[in-house]
């Protein structure tokens, strides 16, 4: 059996649990480890029973709690050689045994998991997205990218969850508080996912088999679920997806664990 469910998701913070054949990983660690800590007793889990921790990218809102919990539950920390040159120095002390490094674009194996680390597009040293291989199902996690270029675009496609960033309201985002400078990281090649440009990149990779599409990683300020679910539902619709049948939508909530898909 495989279960997925994001512990918490939005610009203050990310966590995904993800557990297949017994084994459990966290994907990012963006809270402190008491915060992860009590938002795994929410669905029923302890820390202690956690296997590992996989790293997307350095930002704080990615690694908080990672150097908390390897350090109190033994835990490794897997990340890329960028990943870990900026990590190392925001994450304290870490055994040198649980140091893991991978290599982006090339297969690992964890335990019971199958993971293909993919290059992604933002303005960290080396970020990855994760799809994740479970005998015969397939989960992407992907988040904090500017844009889906084509290698990316057929990586994900056949995927059974999509946990996929949808960061802003295009519209919002120009109106807002944010300084010039900001707005145009963010809608840049090497910032965030627009609601549209999400709808569009889903739209290419789903075949409507039931697929469960977490949108994940929603701003604060240039966002908001009801705005985002409406986005992605009305575009999907227009490509003649059935989301009241064929596929399943839900935004990941920013303090509380979503809904857990077992598969």
């Amino acid at each position: 059996m495989s279960r997925f469910c994001s512990l918490s998701s939005g610009s203050s913070g990310n966590c995904v649990f993800v557990e297949h054949r017994g084994k459990k990983i966290l994907i990012d660690c963006g809270f402190s480890g008491r915060t992860i800590e009590k938002l795994l007793e929410k669905i029923g889990e302890n820390a202690n029973d956690l296997d590992g921790i996989f790293i997307t990218h350095e930002h704080a809102d990615h690694v908080k709690g990672a150097g908390v919990l390897s350090r109190r539950y033994d835990l490794p920390i897997y990340a890329n050689k960028g990943t870990w040159l900026s990590l190392i120095k925001s994450c304290g002390k870490i055994k040198e045994e649980n140091i893991k490094l991978f290599k982006s674009n090339e297969f690992l194996n964890f335990k019971t998991f199958d993971i293909l680390p993919i290059r992604i597009h933002h303005d960290a040293k080396e970020p990855v997205g994760f799809i994740l291989y479970l005998d015969n199902k397939k989960i992407t996690v992907l988040t904090d990218t500017g844009i889906i270029d084509e290698k990316i675009a057929i990586e994900i496609r056949g995927s059974d969850i999509y946990y996929f960033e949808a960061n802003h309201d295009l519209e919002a985002l120009k109106r807002g508080p944010y300084t010039y400078p900001m707005k145009v990281r963010i809608m840049g090649n090497m910032g965030h996912l627009s609601n549209e440009q999400s709808a569009m990149a889903l739209a290419d990779a789903l075949e409507g088999k039931n697929e469960k599409i977490f949108l994940a990683h929603l701003s604060d300020t240039n966002n908001s679920a009801d705005l985002c679910k409406l986005t992605v539902e009305n575009y999907l619709k227009s490509c003649g997806l059935d989301t009241d049948r064929d596929i399943k939508l839900e935004v990941a909530r920013r303090y509380e664990p979503s809904t857990i898909v077992e598969l």
